[in-house]
Order: C-alpha cells, then structure tokens, then sequence
C-alpha cells in the first residue's frame, strides 16, 4: 500500500498549522500540543523542514517557527522530497533533479517499467500541483469547528 509516513504527516500537520496563521509564530510546543504530536519527533521534523528552507525559525523566548515561503509555493511533492527524499513509485523511477535511474537487476526485461514509469510521472505531477495552500483551504471547515469546541465552556 502506498501511503504518507507519520513523520510526513505531521510536517503536513505543522505546515498547515503554520499556513494558517502566517501573521505569527508558533512554538514547536504549541503545534505538538494542539494536534497531539510528539514533541521530540516535532522537533526534529520542524528542525529538517529548516535546513531544507520550507520554515524559519526564531530563537527565543518568544521565538518558533513560521513558513518561509509562500503556501502557494510550497507543493507536496516538496514537501514529501524534504522528509522522505524524492518520491519514488518504483525503483528504477528517475529522481527529477538528478535524472539518474536506479537499477534494480530486472530493467533489460521488465515488462512493466514502461508502464510503471508512465504512472510515477503522473504521480509526481500530481504531487508538484497540490499547493499547501490548496490543503489548508481544504482543511479550514475541521479547523473552525476545532476552534469553536475549544472556545465552548466545560461542562
């Protein structure tokens, strides 16, 4: 089964977060606690979506982390590439940005690196064309009702 690793959720958990409230910063702590994440594994995702220029962060007490780019600028692929490095739907599929091909010892006789490479180009359009922005917008209606549970007074 093809599916996103935790680590890529929850840097798509973060981005959003940080999408959504581009006016301010927000603390690793903050994001950890409100979408129950662990704080050391946040950390250190928060800390390689630095390094790879998705967000910048500011030391401090009043410090934390906000996107340093555009949401609309930031894709999933980009945003799966810097977690988990390029996508790959199969071995011997290109890395984009090398045009290397892995080999792995079937590729003189495959019968389905035709077609199975065929479907990792679509696959990897697809991924560069959905935006973070385009994942917020989509997640705005759970947030509201989110933030509308929390302003409710306990019972």
């Amino acid at each position: 089964m093809l599916s996103l690793t935790r680590k890529t959720e929850y840097a798509l958990i973060a981005m959003s977060h940080l999408a959504s409230k581009p006016e301010r910063l927000a603390s690793a702590r903050e994001i950890a606690d409100l979408y129950r994440i662990p704080l050391p594994v946040l950390t250190n995702i928060l800390k390689t979506l630095n390094r790879s220029g998705l967000v910048e962060s500011e030391r401090g007490v009043r410090g934390g982390y906000r996107l340093a780019q555009d949401p609309q600028e930031i894709s999933l692929a980009t945003l799966i590439g810097a977690i988990e490095g390029p996508v790959r739907l199969v071995k011997c599929s290109s890395d984009r940005k090398s045009k290397s091909h892995g080999d792995c010892g079937l590729m003189a006789w495959c019968p389905v690196r035709s077609p199975a490479l065929r479907i990792h180009d679509r696959l990897h359009r697809f991924l560069e064309e959905v935006s973070l922005d385009e994942i917020v917008a989509q997640g705005e209606p759970a947030r509201a009702a989110r933030a509308q549970r929390e302003e409710e007074p306990a019972p």
